[in-house]
C-alpha cells in the first residue's frame, strides 16, 4: 500500500520539485499540500503549490496554514527565490483554488482519520506542525513519522549556526523535537551533497517535457545565489531530499542521534545541536541524514519528472 504522506512546505525551487517528486511517485499516498510562510509570505507559498501542480497536470488540494512565526519576526528568502518564490520559469496561472480548511486543522484531522499511519513532510518552517501538536495532543502518538528537511550538524546558511527552514521559528522546531513523534533529519551537511551541476539541468531539459523544462529552469534560476554565495558548481535541491529518503532509503547513510534546537537568541539561536559524539548521555530522538548517493538521487528525480507527459 502507498505510504500516506501531508508535504508541509513553502515553494520556493526546492519544494517544487519536492512536490513534483511526490506526484509522479506511486509509492506515496499525498492526502494534501499543507502551506506555510518561509521563502516568501504565505499568498505567494501556497499560489506557487498550486502553480506546480498546474505545470504538472495534478490536483492535490493545497491547504493554506501560519503565515507567521510562533514568536519570533519573520524572515523571508526572496533574495535566494526571488519575489515570486519561483523566478525563473514563465509562471502559468492556476486554475485550482487553494481549499478553504486551515493546514493546522487538515493535519490533525488526517492525522486521526488514520492513526499510525501519517508521515508528516515538513520542507520549511515547522510552525504548522507545531501549532497541530500544540491544540491536539491526541495526534502525537498517532504521528507515523516526521521526515524534514531543516537543520544541519555543522554550520547554518542564514546565520554562521543556523538553517534557514529551522531559523524560521526556532520555537515551533523545538516543539516539534521535543514531541517523542519518530523522527528523520535531512540536514544541510546532507543537502549540499546534491548540487544541481549545469551537466545535472541539462538532463532535465533533455527530458524535453513541460515538467522538465520547468525543473531545468528553476534550478538555472536557483544556482545563481548559490554559485554567487557559496562557490557551489549549482544549487542543492534540498527538499526533495526528504521525499526522496522515502522513496529510496537506501540512497542514504544516516545515523540515530540526540538532537535539541536552541531557541534562545543569540549566535546560536536556531541551531540544531546534535550530540555526534554522544557526549550528553541523552538518549538518540532523531535519524540525521549523514551522506546521500547523489547520482542516485538525480536519478530518482529525472526518472519520475520524466513520467509527466
Amino acid at each position: 500500500m502507498p505510504r500516506k504522506i501531508i508535504l508541509d512546505c513553502d515553494p520556493g525551487h526546492d519544494d517544487a520539485v519536492a512536490i513534483m517528486l511526490a506526484l509522479a511517485s506511486p509509492e506515496l499516498e499525498v492526502l494534501g499540500i499543507t502551506t506555510t510562510y518561509g521563502n516568501v509570505g504565505l499568498e505567494r507559498t501556497t499560489r506557487n503549490a498550486l502553480v506546480v501542480q498546474e505545470v504538472i497536470g495534478t490536483s492535490v488540494g493545497v491547504y493554506p496554514g501560519a503565515d507567521r512565526p510562533l514568536v519570533r519576526d519573520r524572515i523571508s528568502a526572496e533574495a535566494v527565490h526571488g519575489i515570486s518564490g519561483l523566478e525563473g520559469p514563465a509562471l502559468p496561472q492556476p486554475r485550482q483554488q487553494p481549499r478553504d480548511k486551515h493546514a493546522v486543522h487538515f493535519i490533525i484531522e488526517s492525522v486521526l482519520a488514520h492513526p499510525g499511519e501519517v508521515t508528516l513532510v515538513p520542507v520549511g518552517a515547522l510552525t504548522n506542525l507545531a501549532l497541530a501538536m500544540r491544540l491536539e495532543p491526541r495526534i502525537v502518538p498517532a504521528i507515523r513519522e516526521v521526515v524534514l528537511m531543516g537543520g544541519s550538524i555543522d554550520v547554518g546558511n542564514w546565520s554562521p549556526s543556523a538553517e534557514f527552514n529551522i531559523l524560521c521559528d526556532p520555537h515551533a522546531a523545538k516543539i516539534v523535537f521535543e514531541a517523542g513523534v519518530p523522527l528523520v533529519m535531512m540536514g544541510l551537511n546532507l543537502t549540499h551533497q546534491t548540487p544541481a551541476t549545469p551537466e545535472r539541468v541539462a538532463r532535465f531539459r533533455a527530458l524535453s517535457t513541460r515538467a522538465g523544462a520547468f525543473t531545468a529552469e528553476l534550478l538555472e534560476f536557483f544556482q545563481i545565489h548559490h554559485q554567487q554565495r557559496y562557490g557551489f558548481p549549482g544549487a542543492p535541491i534540498h527538499d526533495a531530499c526528504a521525499v526522496a529518503y522515502l522513496l529510496e532509503p537506501a540512497l542514504f547513510k544516516t545515523g540515530h542521534y540526540h538532537v535539541e534546537i536552541e531557541a534562545n537568541e543569540g549566535l546560536a539561536f536556531g541551531r540544531t545541536v546534535c550530540d555526534y559524539w554522544r557526549v550528553t548521555g541523552k538518549a538518540p530522538n532523531c535519524e540525521v541524514g549523514l551522506e546521500v548517493n547523489a547520482e542516485g538521487f538525480y536519478e530518482l528525480l529525472l526518472e519520475r519528472i520524466g513520467r509527466y507527459s
